[in-house]
């Protein structure tokens, strides 16, 4: 009797980005919690730094919520991709790897999402991402949630897609998304790297050795994980190719098939 079932193709794509967003999810929440410290973790920061930053971030994550709900009042059939975006980037920086005194190293996955709906929509995903993980997982904090978010959902995803764009003209567009996705996590841990610097500052040599310290130590687990981060979310983009060609086809970003 199974034999005699039918999905029609659309079920069938939405069927498998639903069981993949789910999946995420359930893994990371499954997961064993150990208390690392995810991103700057909280309380660490001082009270003016972590005023600052929050200022910084609320404009970026405004106008990503205008930009979200265009996207969904334009192309609700978007909706489930723009969950499953969130999911990936809510997965990658959920696997962290202890490496400096307040912080740690771990993948971003924010560059997938900026390629696909652009930074301001990242803005919001990567913020949100932040806090379920600070109250989920007590990963980060949300005293420093706004220099996590500058660093992690704003600075890397404008980096990632403005890669993209300058990439994209070659032809070779798994290239482009590789470098998108490397780059931007090696951004983000460069602008964490700065904020560490900006609110201690060495004893001597100030700012700029304060800041080559971070950075160096970043540098042992962030690039290894930079480069791991650009190969999956290739393998994730010719997954999307397959199974949610559609919705690529309505963004744009790749070429709308014939159809009988």
């Amino acid at each position: 009797m199974l034999s005699n079932i039918s999905i029609s193709p659309q079920k069938w794509r939405l069927l498998n980005l639903s069981l993949m967003a789910f999946l995420s999810c359930y893994l990371v929440i499954s997961s064993d919690a150990k208390a690392y410290a995810m991103h700057i973790m909280e309380g660490f920061l001082p009270v003016e730094w972590a005023i600052f930053w929050f200022i910084v971030a609320l404009p970026f994550f405004v106008l990503g919520l205008r930009n979200i709900t265009r996207i969904t009042h334009e192309k609700p059939e978007l909706k489930l991709l723009l969950a499953l975006a969130g999911a990936f980037t809510f997965v990658l920086s959920a696997l962290k790897l202890p490496s400096v005194t307040g912080s740690c190293s771990h993948p971003t996955g924010t560059g997938l999402g900026a390629i696909l709906f652009g930074p301001l929509t990242m803005s919001v995903l990567g913020t949100l991402v932040l806090i379920f993980q600070a109250l989920l997982l007590a990963h980060g904090g949300l005293t420093t949630l706004g220099a996590n978010a500058f660093s992690m959902a704003i600075v890397g995803p404008i980096v990632a897609f403005w890669i993209y764009r300058l990439v994209i003209p070659t032809g070779k567009q798994r290239l482009a998304i590789f470098f998108a996705s490397a780059f931007a996590n090696l951004v983000t841990y460069i602008v964490t790297s700065i904020q560490l610097a900006l609110a201690f500052p060495a004893a001597t040599g100030g700012f700029i050795a304060s800041f080559l310290k971070f950075a160096g130590i970043f540098a042992l687990t962030q690039v290894p994980l930079a480069i791991s981060e650009g190969l999956l979310t290739v393998l994730v983009w010719n997954w999307l190719t397959s199974y949610g060609r559609q919705e690529l086809e309505m963004l744009n970003l790749i070429k709308v098939e014939a159809r009988l």
